[in-house]
């Protein structure tokens, strides 16, 4: 199988690293700036699962892009997602299928309306992990997931040969029949973790030790779940009794990897991960005035930062 990693970041860098490193057939599509570090100083990927130092990666930019791949595995960031869309299209074979790992669902609204839903997988991963000043790829946990399946729960040739391929790298793969739940589950709980440590300022165990805290926490959760409920995808009682406890641990310093972009004065995404989920709950009619005051406050954030 010939997979195309679109960008070498974080996300990209760690799972497609780590395929590559299984001696898996991988190329990165790349910005040309990042060809050249990428050239200069190969892949590196710090980990305490295992380190890896790859050179003479293989990569490729739009400019060069000339051959299709039977996968194309999609990484970037929500506001790259249009360009992606448009640089990956060359790449997509008769039978090539993309898998996007993008947190939320509106990434799958934009894919099928420009290759059609049955070349579009579902897909999601856990993982934290951050580019540092060198380039390195720094995974920051122990979770290194990656879900993928056809949305429909159809048990698939392209998903066993998927699941075939990813098979024996240093990450955890895992076919799932039911993958659109599965990216709404960590939706609601994505959402709900950021919308409140941005809110606040503050990790989880700060959030929670303040007077009335736990109860925004979970004011907030609730208004993502009903969300969720109306959209025919209300997550399962442990998923929800297990984002409770996560959300309300004491002394917890979990917080969202948005609220750090928010205080280091970079790009977020507001509309992605927040405002699309509250745009699907007013097309339902619902009032939700913790998620709604949330997305208020990374658009004023925006505004202001557009305005530096």
């Amino acid at each position: 199988m010939r997979i195309l990693v679109v960008g070498a970041g974080a996300t990209g860098g760690y799972f497609g690293g780590r395929l590559l490193q299984a001696g898996r057939d991988v190329t990165f599509l790349v910005r040309e700036r990042r060809a050249a570090l990428l050239a200069q100083h190969g892949l590196r990927i710090r980990s305490a699962l295992g380190d890896a130092d790859i050179a003479a990666l293989p990569t490729v930019t739009v400019a060069t892009l000339r051959e299709s791949f039977d996968l194309v595995l999609l990484s970037c960031k929500a506001w790259d997602l249009p360009q992606a869309i448009e640089d990956i299209t060359p790449a997509l074979g008769e039978h090539g299928a993309v898998l996007p790992i993008l947190n939320g669902l509106r990434q799958l609204d934009l894919l099928d309306a420009r290759f059609g839903a049955g070349r579009v997988l579902g897909g999601q991963c856990v993982i934290a992990a951050t580019l540092d000043a060198d380039g390195a790829v720094r995974h920051l946990n122990r979770s290194h997931s990656l879900s993928f399946g056809e949305r429909d729960g159809s048990d698939s040739e392209r998903v066993r040969r998927i699941a075939q391929a990813m098979t024996g790298a240093n990450f955890e793969p895992r076919a799932s029949s039911t993958i659109v739940q599965d990216m709404w589950d960590k939706w609601v709980f994505l959402a709900s973790l950021a919308g409140i440590t941005c809110l606040m300022r503050a990790p989880v165990g700060d959030i929670v030790a303040a007077p009335g805290g736990r109860e925004a926490t979970l004011a907030l959760l609730d208004d993502c779940r009903r969300v969720a409920a109306a959209c025919g995808h209300e997550p399962h009682p442990s998923v929800l009794q297990r984002a409770r406890e996560v959300l309300t641990e004491a002394g917890s310093t979990l917080s969202a990897s948005m609220m750090r972009d928010l205080e280091h004065g970079g790009r977020i995404e507001a509309d992605h991960v927040i405002g699309d989920l509250l745009a699907r709950g007013e097309a339902q009619g619902m009032e939700m005035p913790l998620l709604r005051l949330a997305h208020a406050h990374l658009k004023a954030y925006e505004a202001r930062r557009a305005n530096r």
